[in-house]
């Protein structure tokens, strides 16, 4: 569960920290006192996408961090195990976003990509934002919370890399089938090609090794030159070489080592210099016998790089680049070559993926409809409960049409709802008011998560169009859901707020040069004023306290 979010230079926040509890916590305070903002940093530093405008106004840059208890989460200890990134039961997330736009994330203090932070965000907490009912009516955001309700989004995953396998095998199938018309005049071409380039037979490395010959044949003389004059001084000169005097100052200091041993150091170092001179004498007679200064020579090495620059230019690529060319061209010959042997093969392979996306889209279809009575029945349910009594939910699955499948299976979704008795169930977002949109968007939000793994859960004013029982509806189904898992609520309504396990008050100070926001965990006394403040607005009276003091002493019971 989440422990505890700091955020410093975000937006209207200066710096704030906030703990958390187990159980239901609801965040109230004015409007635009920035409650939703504490919604927005916590998904920033589970790996939401930010930029340079997030940060406060005069600050260089905005940081979050948030803390997790991650005690009875084994499949999230496994995965922080697996990228070597694990620290007992404790878990740390950090994001900093600087004024520019670029950010950095961390896990218990590793430095990680973004997406990482999102991948690891999304084992811990799931936020559902004000605005989800407003995208309630999409079909792609229906498909999405049956798949994930009925925990089909590994499978939905197979069928999709099975259709990418089989839609990209049958675009090479079509582009050798189109290239039927130029396939004749291509193979003469490449053949005409492959004659000349094998003709040459460069070989691998050639190239480099014929340029570094010219330049020795080119220089022969003076290479020569310089290999005599190198001997003459370290050997050959009879009047006096290198060689010589060393050998003479060796002779000289042996004969002193007897008065002191310290000589004795310098004698073994002049005798290993009269070694590596002997050595190096032996090499350059060896290099001097061996330097080449052949004109014929010459003149072939210059005619075959000759050869070879041509045909580079002929077809834009280095010398040097000649032999993988030439495996590049026969390649694609024996490909046209053998063009209707590959069309077969290529036939059979788009047929056999065709089948096997076929096969996991129909299982993705099979469960989808079990999970689509589950789901409908679930959410009607939840609708009685939240003040639709007698509406109904259904979901609505039809195959595609030939020809028209997806990567996301061979289903159409649509969510349907009657919400009166009597009236035929229609698309959601034709015939569902404000109210009934928020309500519904709860339900199924709910029911969705039921299941989950997920920790916690927040919710930002879903509630948002509703009021008097139905809002202490809502009330009690979040405190119902708070049973298990953690629930974090941002809420307009004093029926909501009441039933909370734990209440934050989120408020906006100004001193009339900048304007900045805090956070407030309420006792018991705070909270019976905050209610009769969402309860009476500007004048509070002592009526709207006693009724404030009856709902809090109320709750525990509703929440039983």
């Amino acid at each position: 569960m989440l422990v505890n979010l700091q955020v410093r230079d975000f937006a209207i926040v200066d710096r704030i920290a906030v703990e958390f509890e187990p159980g239901m916590t609801v965040l109230t305070g004015e409007t635009g006192a920035g409650k939703s903002i504490l919604v927005d940093a916590l998904g920033l530093v589970l790996g939401e996408r930010g930029g340079s405008k997030l940060v406060r106004s005069g600050a260089k840059r905005a940081e979050f961090s948030a803390e997790f208890d991650l005690s009875g989460l084994p499949r999230t200890r496994a995965w922080l195990e697996e990228q070597a990134l694990d620290e007992d039961d404790q878990c740390l997330l950090r994001r900093v976003v600087n004024s520019d736009g670029r950010s950095r994330a961390f896990i218990n203090g590793n430095a990680v990509p973004v997406q990482q932070l999102k991948t690891l965000g999304e084992m811990l907490i799931d936020i559902h934002g004000q605005h989800f009912h407003q995208s309630l009516g999409r079909r792609a955001i229906q498909r999405d919370l049956l798949d994930h309700y009925g925990g089909l989004q590994a499978l939905r995953e197979q069928t999709a890399n099975a259709f990418t396998q089989w839609r990209s095998l049958l675009e090479r199938l079509e582009a050798l089938q189109s290239a039927d018309a130029d396939r004749a005049s291509r193979v003469d071409l490449l053949t005409f090609q492959l004659q000349e380039i094998e003709s040459l037979d460069a070989q691998p490395g050639e190239y480099s090794e014929l340029q570094a010959e010219a330049q020795r044949l080119a220089n022969s003389g003076r290479l020569a030159e310089g290999v005599a004059a190198a001997l003459d001084g370290l050997s050959d000169n009879d009047t006096g070489n290198v060689a010589s005097m060393l050998a003479s100052a060796e002779r000289a200091l042996q004969s002193l080592v007897e008065f002191d041993e310290e000589l004795s150091a310098v004698v073994e170092l002049l005798d290993t210099a009269g070694i590596q001179v002997a050595e190096a004498s032996d090499s350059l007679r060896r290099y001097g016998d061996s330097i080449d200064m052949d004109p014929g020579r010459q003149d072939l090495v210059e005619q075959r790089l000759d050869s070879m620059q041509s045909i580079a230019r002929k077809h834009r690529v280095e010398p040097g680049d000649l032999p993988d060319l030439r495996t590049r061209l026969s390649a694609e010959l024996d490909e046209l070559t053998h063009a209707e042997e590959r069309g077969r093969e290529l036939e059979q392979e788009a047929q056999d993926a065709e089948d096997a996306f076929r096969d996991l889209a129909g299982e993705l279809s099979r469960l989808r409809k079990i999970s689509a009575r589950k789901f409908a029945s679930a959410v009607s349910d939840a609708m009685a409960g939240l003040g639709m009594p007698g509406g109904k939910f259904e979901i609505a699955l039809e195959p595609l049409a030939a020809g028209t499948e997806r990567a996301s299976g061979l289903d159409d979704i649509e969510f349907l709802i009657s919400a009166n008795p009597g009236q035929p169930a229609m698309p959601l977002s034709k015939v569902a008011s404000g109210g009934e949109l928020s309500r519904m968007s709860l339900s199924i939000q709910v029911i969705a998560s039921d299941g989950s793994t997920i920790p916690t859960m927040v919710f930002d004013e879903v509630d948002s169009g509703v009021g008097g029982g139905v809002a202490e509806m809502v009330g009690r189904r979040l405190a119902e859901v708070a049973r298990d898992r953690q629930v974090l609520c941002v809420t307009h309504l004093p029926q909501v707020a009441s039933l909370a396990n734990h209440h934050i008050r989120i408020s906006k100070v100004t001193d009339g040069k900048a304007t900045r926001t805090g956070a407030h965990v309420l006792d018991q006394e705070e909270r019976v004023d905050e209610l009769a403040r969402m309860l009476g607005g500007v004048q509070i009276t002592a009526k709207t306290r006693e009724h404030a003091a009856e709902m809090l002493a109320g709750a525990p019971q509703k929440r039983a």
